[in-house]
């Protein structure tokens, strides 16, 4: 339940801010009128998404008749979600900065066209979270047990992500978002890792891959199913005590390079020597060292065309 809790708190969040940018855009712009359209926008975006969830889960449990065809569409599903998840990190860490900008600018135009386009706009901005979160979640609860715990999990890690959202929309309130992408986005790589491995073994259980009986340890006095560590291991990463030599390759040819690379910064070459901050600059660098990308992306634009006063003689 770990694991569709971090998904939902992780995309939960992604979503939320980008409402609460779009929402602070209409406000700032005294165009409230114009929110209804954006409520309506991310209704239907809400709404598609569970719809595709529940189309996936149907297909799985309803269409598909044959066993091995029910392996293979678990298996495609799961290899699908990993590279949306992969996507999905990486694009973010790299595109937060200019998130707030594109929005505010689709948002401007979408202003001049009518009230239509400002629902489809806002649709479009919520609905990709949305069809991640519900494919990543199909993929997550394969093999788990199915008793409502792993969408409880969802649900509450959602929640969290608005009222984290609420807090920093209509508080003070400010928390180092670099960071909590940093680490939510390296448990997310594992968790993905754990979604590969279960995509390779739906291979293997439908008999495209081989070496479904290829055992690469047994490991049941150390990850014993009936503790808690093994469980958690198990729910969280898909870490089990007896899996084949595929699945344990799959892991970690996916997890060990990823991560890598999610987790490498490289040094950028020094600046040259800057010209005395102004006091404007010399507080508004720390404010964004606290906040993030995605917050100091959530923030408003600062005025440019006021040149910076003299210095006193």
């Amino acid at each position: 339940m770990l694991a569709t809790y971090l998904i939902g708190l992780r995309e939960g969040l992604e979503a939320t801010l980008v409402v609460s940018i779009l929402v602070a855009f209409l406000v700032k712009s005294q165009r409230k009128d114009r929110l209804p359209q954006v409520w309506l926008g991310v209704g239907a975006a809400v709404a598609l998404s569970v719809l595709f969830g529940w189309l996936l889960s149907y297909t799985q449990t309803t269409l598909l008749r044959d066993y091995d065809d029910r392996e293979l569409f678990e298996a495609v599903t799961s290899i699908a979600a990993v590279v949306f998840v992969t996507w999905m990190i990486f694009w973010m860490r790299r595109a937060a900065r200019g998130i707030a900008g594109d929005l505010r600018s689709r948002l401007h135009d979408a202003l001049a066209v009518g009230s239509f386009a400002v629902l489809i706009m806002a649709f479009l901005a919520v609905v990709r979270e949305g069809l991640e979160t519900s494919m990543i979640f199909y993929a997550a609860v394969q093999g788990a047990d199915v008793n409502g715990g792993p969408l409880y999990a969802l649900l509450g890690g959602i929640a969290t992500a608005i009222g984290i959202g609420y807090l920093l929309f209509a508080t003070a309130v400010r928390i180092n978002l670099t960071v909590f992408f940093t680490w939510t986005g390296a448990l997310l790589i594992l968790v993905a890792a754990g979604i590969f491995k279960y995509g390779v073994h739906d291979l293997q259980e439908s008999g495209v891959l081989p070496g479904i009986g290829t055992i690469a340890y047994h490991a049941a006095g150390v990850l014993d199913p009936s503790t808690w560590y093994a469980a958690l291991l198990s729910g969280m990463f898909n870490i089990t005590a007896e899996p084949t030599v595929l699945e344990v390759a799959a892991w970690v040819a996916y997890a060990v390079p990823v991560l890598v690379l999610f987790l490498w910064r490289p040094r950028r070459a020094a600046a040259p020597a800057a010209a005395p901050a102004t006091e404007a600059g010399a507080t508004a660098a720390p404010e964004a060292a606290t906040t993030g990308p995605a917050l100091a992306a959530h923030s408003e634009p600062q005025p440019q065309s006021a040149p910076a006063p003299a210095p006193q003689q």
